[in-house]
């Protein structure tokens, strides 16, 4: 018989599990799951060697181990560093955990453009949602912002360099999905970029899926462009029969017509399954799929009730006197204007 292996112990905001060894502090706050779980911009499950690069899922962890109950004298990446046995780590509880965070989300905000209102990203973009959470509301910067000359890379995928924030996921992704991949990052420093060097065409059956991983506006799809805000679709699970992917997506529709087709994702919005370029791009016939069902946005976005959501436990105080405050039945009324004016469209 095989010898059990022994589990770590680990206690993260005050809750406690058991992971296997090896397994990095995010991974073990999303098996608690809850607030506890670090936002990350880089890493990404799905595709090896991710993570380490953004720095938005700092924690401090108070407590080494058992074995060394001292606490680590700086706030480490959660992607990258390890479970020890006993490990106490702070997130939410951590006012130093938090102030780092929001020293990353400035730095990350530093050179990126402030077009949320014309970006086809904005409602699912985990850069809008924390600068929403941690971004001051002006900044400390005085020089001109980093800007890249537009470059070509096919009639499918738009590359805006000016929103990179360099978290490499569309270079794992292509290293992972593709025999030959055909753009990475280049030059270093502030001068670095995603590019393909010679302005050529990324062409391959999966290369449609960087759009998936990227989690700011950089790569978006150029054939659904400007066609809708992304909170005016409804997302439905459908699957067709394909011989290269496994068929399952998602179709953004607006009324009958699907505006675009995504790969399914789970709550952390990591890939589940990728899908095709002919599944993406090529389908785009309601006709051509079978609809499951309408898909439950698990995110805390915009996207998950076209509005942003207010925290149920949380308290907010009214300038105006005269003002009234939403309640649950003002919003299901607002739910239901709102199902209304679409059917309208």
């Amino acid at each position: 018989m095989s010898e059990e292996i022994k589990k770590f112990k680990i206690t993260i905001d005050g809750q406690t599990t058991e992971v296997l060894p090896g397994t990095s502090i995010l991974e073990a706050a999303r098996q608690i799951g809850g607030k506890s779980v670090p936002p990350a911009m880089c890493y990404y499950k799905p595709l090896e060697t991710s993570g380490g690069r953004c720095r938005t899922c700092l924690v401090e962890v108070s407590k080494g181990s058992d074995a060394d109950s001292r606490p680590m004298p700086k706030l480490v990446a959660s992607c990258r560093t390890g479970v020890m046995d006993g490990m106490e780590v702070k997130n939410l509880t951590s006012e130093k955990a938090q102030e780092g965070r929001k020293a990353v989300t400035e730095f990350l905000l530093i050179n990126h453009p402030l077009d949320c209102p014309v970006c086809d990203q904005a409602g699912e973009c985990h850069l809008q949602d924390l600068g929403y959470e941690h971004g001051v509301e002006g900044t400390r910067t005085e020089f001109e912002r980093r800007t890249f000359e537009p470059e070509d890379i096919g009639p499918n995928i738009k590359l805006h360099m000016n929103r990179c924030i360099l978290c490499a996921r569309c270079v794992l992704a292509a290293n992972q999905l593709t025999e030959e991949r055909e753009h990475g990052i280049l030059f270093r420093g502030e001068h670095a970029e995603i590019s393909t060097y010679l302005n050529k065409a990324l062409d391959n059956d999966f290369i449609g899926n960087v759009i998936d991983v990227c989690p700011v506006g950089a790569l978006t799809d150029r054939t659904s462009r400007f066609a809708s805000r992304v909170w005016f679709t409804k997302p439905v699970n459908a699957t067709c029969k394909c011989e290269k992917c496994s068929g399952k997506a998602v179709l953004w529709m607006k009324g009958d017509e699907i505006i675009r087709v995504t790969a399914r994702k789970d709550q952390y919005d990591e890939i589940v399954d990728w899908i095709c370029n002919e599944c993406r791009w090529e389908r785009k016939d309601i006709k051509l799929w079978d609809i499951e069902g309408p898909r439950h946005i698990d995110r805390h976005s915009v996207i998950s009730l076209n509005h942003y959501e207010k925290p149920k436990n949380m308290v907010s105080l009214l300038d105006n006197p005269d003002a009234k405050e939403l309640s649950p039945a003002d919003e299901i009324e607002s739910e239901e204007k709102t199902d209304n004016n679409f059917k309208l469209m």
